[in-house]
């Protein structure tokens, strides 16, 4: 089944599609959401007390927990 498409109609579509496809490849993909907060608190005492207390918690060492 032919349709009866003019050349001017045909070319505006593939400008388009080819439009789209451009903006698709330059937009940032997105990056895992693991790797954008690793190491984000790496100067924070209070995160280096909160991995003290995770780790006593998993050695089954309570004294830390009453502080």
């Amino acid at each position: 089944m032919t349709t009866n498409i003019s050349l001017e109609e045909r070319l505006a579509a593939v400008e388009a599609a080819i439009a789209q496809l451009q903006k698709q490849v330059a937009a940032p993909q997105p990056t895992n959401w693991l790797q954008q907060i690793t190491g984000s608190f790496k100067d924070e005492p209070a995160f280096e007390e909160v991995l003290a207390y995770g780790r006593a918690i998993r050695q089954g060492d309570e004294s830390l927990l009453g502080r």
